[in-house]
Protein backbone atom coordinates (compact mmCIF):
# COMPACT_ATOMS: atom_id res chain seq x y z
CA UNK A 1 0.00 0.00 0.00
CA UNK A 2 1.40 3.40 -1.00
CA UNK A 3 1.68 6.07 1.73
CA UNK A 4 0.59 9.54 0.52
CA UNK A 5 -0.18 12.90 2.06
CA UNK A 6 -3.88 13.40 1.44
CA UNK A 7 -6.08 16.48 1.75
CA UNK A 8 -9.33 14.93 2.98
CA UNK A 9 -11.21 18.23 2.57
CA UNK A 10 -10.45 18.29 -1.16
CA UNK A 11 -11.58 14.71 -1.64
CA UNK A 12 -14.71 15.35 0.44
CA UNK A 13 -15.64 18.33 -1.77
CA UNK A 14 -15.15 16.18 -4.85
CA UNK A 15 -17.25 13.29 -3.48
CA UNK A 16 -20.02 15.67 -2.47
CA UNK A 17 -20.26 17.06 -6.02
CA UNK A 18 -22.64 14.31 -7.09
CA UNK A 19 -24.00 15.97 -10.25
CA UNK A 20 -20.65 16.24 -12.05
CA UNK A 21 -22.09 18.39 -14.80
CA UNK A 22 -19.32 20.99 -14.68
CA UNK A 23 -16.26 19.22 -13.27
CA UNK A 24 -14.79 15.79 -12.67
CA UNK A 25 -12.17 14.92 -10.09
CA UNK A 26 -9.16 12.63 -9.98
CA UNK A 27 -6.63 11.72 -7.33
CA UNK A 28 -3.03 11.77 -8.52
CA UNK A 29 -1.69 8.58 -6.97
CA UNK A 30 1.88 9.86 -7.29
CA UNK A 31 1.46 13.17 -5.44
CA UNK A 32 -1.81 12.88 -3.49
CA UNK A 33 -3.16 15.97 -5.24
CA UNK A 34 -6.79 16.26 -6.27
CA UNK A 35 -7.07 17.26 -9.91
CA UNK A 36 -10.18 19.09 -11.06
CA UNK A 37 -10.94 19.08 -14.77
CA UNK A 38 -13.83 20.99 -16.23
CA UNK A 39 -16.22 19.21 -18.57
CA UNK A 40 -15.59 22.05 -21.02
CA UNK A 41 -11.92 21.06 -21.21
CA UNK A 42 -12.70 17.34 -21.52
CA UNK A 43 -15.12 18.14 -24.35
CA UNK A 44 -12.53 20.32 -26.08
CA UNK A 45 -9.85 17.60 -25.83
CA UNK A 46 -12.25 14.94 -27.12
CA UNK A 47 -13.40 17.06 -30.03
CA UNK A 48 -9.81 17.80 -31.07
CA UNK A 49 -8.66 14.19 -30.71
CA UNK A 50 -11.53 12.64 -32.59
CA UNK A 51 -12.15 15.10 -35.41
CA UNK A 52 -10.98 13.97 -38.81
CA UNK A 53 -8.74 10.94 -39.25
CA UNK A 54 -7.88 9.16 -36.01
CA UNK A 55 -5.86 6.24 -37.31
CA UNK A 56 -2.50 7.84 -36.57
CA UNK A 57 -3.09 8.70 -32.89
CA UNK A 58 -0.12 7.41 -30.93
CA UNK A 59 -0.31 5.90 -27.46
CA UNK A 60 2.06 8.55 -26.15
CA UNK A 61 0.30 11.84 -25.43
CA UNK A 62 3.49 13.75 -26.24
CA UNK A 63 3.39 12.40 -29.81
CA UNK A 64 -0.09 13.65 -30.64
CA UNK A 65 0.09 16.35 -33.27
CA UNK A 66 -2.83 18.46 -34.38
CA UNK A 67 -3.18 19.49 -38.04
CA UNK A 68 -3.30 23.08 -36.87
CA UNK A 69 -2.23 24.65 -33.62
CA UNK A 70 -5.23 24.51 -31.28
CA UNK A 71 -6.75 27.95 -30.76
CA UNK A 72 -7.84 27.72 -27.15
CA UNK A 73 -8.02 30.29 -24.40
CA UNK A 74 -4.81 30.65 -22.39
CA UNK A 75 -6.48 29.46 -19.17
CA UNK A 76 -7.43 26.19 -20.86
CA UNK A 77 -3.99 25.17 -22.16
CA UNK A 78 -2.56 23.69 -18.95
CA UNK A 79 -5.83 22.04 -18.04
CA UNK A 80 -6.04 20.45 -21.51
CA UNK A 81 -2.58 18.96 -21.02
CA UNK A 82 -3.61 17.49 -17.65
CA UNK A 83 -6.88 16.20 -19.17
CA UNK A 84 -4.89 14.40 -21.87
CA UNK A 85 -2.62 12.86 -19.21
CA UNK A 86 -5.71 11.59 -17.39
CA UNK A 87 -7.41 10.33 -20.57
CA UNK A 88 -4.31 8.44 -21.72
CA UNK A 89 -3.26 7.19 -18.28
CA UNK A 90 -2.08 3.62 -18.80
CA UNK A 91 0.13 3.39 -15.71
CA UNK A 92 -2.75 3.89 -13.28
CA UNK A 93 -1.48 7.22 -12.00
CA UNK A 94 -4.95 8.76 -11.69
CA UNK A 95 -7.97 7.42 -9.85
CA UNK A 96 -11.34 9.02 -10.52
CA UNK A 97 -12.84 10.20 -7.23
CA UNK A 98 -16.32 8.67 -6.99
CA UNK A 99 -19.43 10.56 -6.03
CA UNK A 100 -20.80 9.85 -2.57
CA UNK A 101 -23.91 7.76 -3.05
CA UNK A 102 -27.25 9.20 -2.01
CA UNK A 103 -27.75 6.12 0.17
CA UNK A 104 -24.51 6.87 2.04
CA UNK A 105 -25.39 10.56 2.43
CA UNK A 106 -28.85 9.67 3.73
CA UNK A 107 -27.33 7.21 6.20
CA UNK A 108 -24.94 9.86 7.53
CA UNK A 109 -27.81 12.31 7.99
CA UNK A 110 -29.91 9.65 9.74
CA UNK A 111 -27.00 8.81 12.03
CA UNK A 112 -26.68 12.49 12.91
CA UNK A 113 -30.40 12.82 13.68
CA UNK A 114 -30.05 10.03 16.23
CA UNK A 115 -27.57 12.23 18.15
CA UNK A 116 -29.82 15.33 18.25
CA UNK A 117 -31.17 16.07 21.74
CA UNK A 118 -33.55 18.99 20.93
CA UNK A 119 -36.97 17.28 20.32
CA UNK A 120 -38.37 19.89 17.90
CA UNK A 121 -35.24 19.90 15.74
CA UNK A 122 -35.07 16.11 15.78
CA UNK A 123 -38.68 15.96 14.56
CA UNK A 124 -37.95 18.49 11.78
CA UNK A 125 -34.85 16.62 10.66
CA UNK A 126 -36.65 13.27 10.60
CA UNK A 127 -39.40 14.84 8.52
CA UNK A 128 -36.83 16.44 6.21
CA UNK A 129 -35.29 13.04 5.44
CA UNK A 130 -38.51 11.69 3.99
CA UNK A 131 -38.86 11.84 0.20
CA UNK A 132 -37.33 13.75 -2.69
CA UNK A 133 -35.29 16.86 -1.82
CA UNK A 134 -34.22 15.45 1.56
CA UNK A 135 -30.70 16.87 1.40
CA UNK A 136 -31.86 20.46 0.87
CA UNK A 137 -34.63 20.19 3.49
CA UNK A 138 -32.17 18.71 5.99
CA UNK A 139 -29.73 21.60 5.57
CA UNK A 140 -32.55 24.16 5.64
CA UNK A 141 -33.84 22.67 8.90
CA UNK A 142 -30.50 23.43 10.54
CA UNK A 143 -30.42 27.12 9.52
CA UNK A 144 -32.01 28.36 12.75
CA UNK A 145 -29.82 26.12 14.92
CA UNK A 146 -26.24 27.39 14.45
CA UNK A 147 -24.76 25.16 17.17
CA UNK A 148 -26.34 22.04 15.70
CA UNK A 149 -25.41 23.13 12.16
CA UNK A 150 -21.78 23.41 13.29
CA UNK A 151 -22.04 20.02 14.99
CA UNK A 152 -23.54 18.58 11.77
CA UNK A 153 -20.58 19.80 9.70
CA UNK A 154 -18.12 18.15 12.10
CA UNK A 155 -20.17 14.94 12.17
CA UNK A 156 -20.37 14.87 8.37
CA UNK A 157 -16.62 15.55 8.01
CA UNK A 158 -15.75 12.68 10.39
CA UNK A 159 -18.15 10.34 8.56
CA UNK A 160 -16.68 11.36 5.21
CA UNK A 161 -13.15 10.85 6.51
CA UNK A 162 -14.06 7.25 7.30
CA UNK A 163 -15.66 6.81 3.84
CA UNK A 164 -12.66 8.42 2.12
CA UNK A 165 -10.20 6.23 4.05
CA UNK A 166 -12.04 3.14 2.80
CA UNK A 167 -11.97 4.39 -0.80
CA UNK A 168 -8.27 5.27 -0.54
CA UNK A 169 -7.47 1.74 0.64
CA UNK A 170 -9.44 0.37 -2.32
CA UNK A 171 -7.10 2.26 -4.70
CA UNK A 172 -3.97 1.20 -2.78
CA UNK A 173 -3.33 4.38 -0.76
CA UNK A 174 -2.52 4.62 2.92
CA UNK A 175 -3.18 8.23 3.95
CA UNK A 176 -0.25 9.84 5.76
CA UNK A 177 -1.73 11.20 8.99
CA UNK A 178 0.99 13.86 9.22
CA UNK A 179 -0.11 15.64 6.04
CA UNK A 180 -3.91 15.39 6.21
CA UNK A 181 -5.92 18.58 6.35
Amino acid sequence: MKKLGIRFDDIQKAMEDVVRDAFDYYLDLSTGDVITISEEVFNEVNSRLYEGENDDIEDDVECIEFEHEPDVPFWMEDEMEVAMDVLFDEQGRYARIPERSSIEAHRIMSDFVSTVQEPELKKMLLSALDGKGAFRRFKDSLLNYPQERKRWHGFNARSMQHLISGWLKSVGVDADKEVQT
